[in-house]
């Protein structure tokens, strides 16, 4: 045990002289090292040897220890993998920028959650405390989620129990949905523009997107039907309430002809509620609501009015949809954490909910004023063509000839952040776009000043493009 002991202290001492040497220096001799320290000539050669294993010495026979240079970094040749691979299938970049965080002093005008000043942390943080306080919080869950939970869903949806999946957020609903409703090479209707995860996520699964023109009242109906005809698809993904990015909402009438088609068509329809506690204004029920035929497979998802990484959404489906959907849950992930879903069921059934709800609902009313405002004074030149009654986002339409991912470079160089309108088209779009989001910012007063930094990277490019235009036009000849 004293000779283990020793050689250990020798060791570090060692160690630490190594370090303040060169690489190639030699360290004392065997026999100096016994004299400055009164060890065996054993205790020096089995630290020694400890250092030459850690890498920090190497010895040459007959000429002493000398310090190690440092290893050099492994290098690999994964060349190979691009091959092995093939097609790239997963495109990550259009999510990238929408959850890109902001660096220091940068505004962002773009994100889709709530920013942290607006989300009820604390109130999360009890729910949580009350929910691992459970004596079965930390046992496996039903499969198809803790009962009291999908109760609840099936409250908000006007469906049963028997009806909701409890999966993990929004994006893995779209997830299950896509991959338990059509196949590889598959045809899937999208309103355009729309959410680019569903497009990333539809993409992923293999389908082939078909976008369907929408309307300030939505996507339209006739030629829902005529793209249904078309191509013989049998998924419709939509966003009935508040869509994303252009704020629309589809009326009653409007979500009874979008059923009437879908069931014509013996199809689909993939009805991501993202947006219903974002708005002051009751929007019309759902679709999954009005449907009697088990058209409709419904996502609700709670991590867009409280908190990013309170990832529990319910998936409501009926029939045997419903079956191939819980088949996907159990063999992709098994099923969500329970300690999540306790906390998520703490929090709606507490009076907090409803609280947080009409502040949230106040201050985005709030805050859309001041955004539009805002862009009605410092850029005249864009146009708002729907306002909408609740949501996260704003959509712009840009003059036709502007560049508008040269916009998006400018205005990071400008300190804030916006999303280019083309990463929401599935295919070639119309013209220049920018999404703006009015609760990405932390107050008001940040929000205004965003829009600022926008116009001046606005004014600079319309300046550049006006002196290029400029100097290419032929001069006045004199007389």
């Amino acid at each position: 045990m004293n000779d283990d002991s020793s050689i250990a202290r020798l060791t570090d001492s060692l160690k630490a002289q190594a370090a303040s040497l060169r690489p190639g220096d030699r360290l004392p001799s065997s026999r100096e090292i016994v004299r400055a320290h009164g060890v065996s000539p054993v205790t020096v050669s089995r630290a020694v040897a400890r250092l030459v294993a850690e890498g920090v010495v190497t010895t040459r026979p007959g000429a002493g220890a000398f310090v190690a240079a440092p290893p050099r970094p492994r290098e690999t040749d994964p060349s190979w993998q691009t091959v092995a691979l093939g097609e790239r299938v997963v495109d990550e970049a259009p999510l990238t920028s929408i959850l890109q965080q902001p660096a220091e002093g940068v505004i962002p005008l773009t994100g889709g959650y709530l920013n942290p000043v607006l989300r009820p942390t604390k109130e999360l943080g009890a729910a949580a405390i009350r929910a691992v306080k459970r004596p079965d919080a930390w046992s496996m869950p039903p499969r198809a989620g803790v009962p009291e939970l999908r109760s609840w869903f099936a409250g908000e949806t006007e469906t049963t129990q028997n009806d909701v999946l409890i999966v993990s957020g929004g994006q893995a609903a779209l997830t299950h949905a896509f991959r338990g409703l059509a196949a590889p090479g598959d045809p899937v209707l999208v309103e355009t523009p729309t959410y680019p995860g569903a497009l990333a996520t539809a993409r992923a699964a293999g389908l082939r997107v078909v976008p369907v023109p929408a309307d300030g009242g939505g996507v339209r109906p006739d030629q829902l039907a005529e793209a249904f005809a078309r191509t013989r698809a049998r998924v419709f993904y939509c966003q009935p309430t508040l869509q994303n990015p252009t704020g629309a909402t589809l009326s009653l009438e409007r979500r009874r002809q979008v059923l009437a088609v879908a069931r014509a068509a013996g199809a689909f329809v993939v009805e991501d509620d993202f947006a219903r506690y974002l708005t002051t204004t009751p929007p019309p029920p759902p679709l999954v609501a009005l449907d009697t035929h088990g058209t409709v497979v419904h996502v609700l998802s709670l991590s867009k009015i409280t908190a990013p990484s309170l990832r529990v959404a319910g998936l409501v489906a009926r029939g045997p949809a419903a079956a191939r959907l819980r088949a996907a849950q159990i063999v992709e992930s098994f099923f969500v954490a329970r300690p999540l879903q306790e906390t998520a069921l703490e929090f709606v059934s507490a009076p907090a909910w409803r609280r947080h709800r009409a502040a949230v609902a106040g201050e985005l009313e709030e805050r859309r004023a001041i955004l539009l405002e805002s862009l009605r004074r410092h850029l005249p030149g864009v146009r708002v063509e729907l306002v909408p009654k609740g949501g996260l986002h704003v959509w712009v339409r840009l003059p036709p000839a502007l560049d508008e991912a040269a916009l998006v470079e400018r205005a990071q160089r400008a300190g804030v952040l916006v999303s280019p309108g083309r990463i929401y088209h599935a295919a070639e779009p119309p013209g220049p776009w920018l999404r703006l989001t009015h609760t990405a910012a932390s107050h008001r007063t940040e929000l205004a000043e965003g829009v600022i930094r926008l116009a001046t990277a606005y004014g600079e490019l319309a300046a550049d493009a006006h002196g290029a235009s400029s100097a290419g036009r032929p001069g006045r000849r004199g007389s």
